[in-house]
């Protein structure tokens, strides 16, 4: 399988920016994302676990805050922590809108809230710090990937800058929580790889059924979702779907030797950061990204 990055990713300092106004309003769409029920509530559902992940991913980092004894890596800590937490409340409002829309936003949440803190409460801080690892990765590489292949260009613009904004700032801040993991924790390979699949089977199996939820109550009969989940499927799953994209990368994560600066070619990142500095405007950002690829 051909990899889709040209050029390995450099090591780039999180920046502590606060979340930009994105416009999210009532005049974004319900079905934000290509006009597309499917393609909309999966995003909608990750939407609605990310504040909780956050808090969790915060956590497990700073567990360790106490034995990090390297200056630049506190500091990194504390970017990172800056970044989870406005990543939190830029998808908490998008939420908000998904309330209004009859979703049992409070009700995931809390489910959600309650696992992650049993987790953080009972598991060893090693399992935790492992498992915010192996969730950084893929959300890295996804962003990685979700500019190169224009993944979300038929997206609402509004929709689409949070995506990239949120996408970049995983990608300046990927090292963070490996690095706690591998240089403090000291995690070794066996329980850095049970991370990742602990997260992968969180990720596959968390979203379908509050995605069932939502198409539920937004008036799909049985029938009708089964018939999107048919239709959709290669777009996720396909040999040329987003997963099959992303393998490579996720599949490096398994390597002895793997570091998350290896993966990632910076160019869209490159694009967006420059871009937003000059105009502070997430949409600009993320239009200069998708023109760059327009044709890739």
């Amino acid at each position: 399988m051909k990899h889709i990055y040209s050029s390995f990713s450099k090591h780039v300092k999180a920046i502590a920016r606060k979340a930009p106004d994105f416009g999210l309003d009532d005049s974004v769409p319900k079905y934000w994302f290509d006009g597309n029920p499917f393609k909309t509530r999966m995003v909608d559902a990750l939407s609605l676990i990310f504040p909780e992940g956050e808090r969790y991913f915060i956590e497990s980092v700073r567990a360790y805050k106490d034995e990090i004894v390297d200056p630049l890596l506190q500091q990194e800590v504390k970017d990172f922590t800056f970044q989870e937490a406005q990543h939190s409340i830029a998808h908490g409002l998008h939420n908000d809108r998904l309330r209004a829309q009859g979703i049992a936003v409070d009700y995931i949440e809390a489910n959600a809230a309650k696992r992650l803190k049993t987790m953080l409460d009972k598991f060893p801080r090693a399992i935790n710090v492992a498992n915010t690892a192996g969730a950084e990765h893929v959300t890295a590489i996804f962003a990685h990937a979700m500019a190169r292949t224009g993944f979300i260009r038929s997206a609402d613009k509004r929709m689409r800058a949070l995506l990239y904004w949120h996408g970049m700032e995983e990608i300046e801040h990927k090292d963070v929580a490996f690095d706690v993991m591998h240089k403090v924790a000291k995690v070794g390979y066996i329980t850095r790889t049970i991370g990742m699949v602990s997260q992968t089977m969180t990720f596959l199996t968390a979203t379908p059924p509050i995605m069932n939820h939502m198409l539920k109550v937004d008036g799909f009969t049985f029938k009708q979702r089964a018939g999107l989940t048919v239709k959709n499927l290669p777009w996720l799953f396909g040999t040329k779907g987003m997963f099959a994209k992303v393998l490579p990368s996720y599949l490096a994560y398994f390597k002895p030797n793997f570091h998350p600066s290896k993966e990632g070619d910076m160019t869209a990142y490159n694009t967006w950061v420059g871009t937003y500095n000059r105009t502070q405007d997430p949409i600009a950002a993320a239009e200069a990204v998708d023109a760059l690829f327009l044709h890739a």
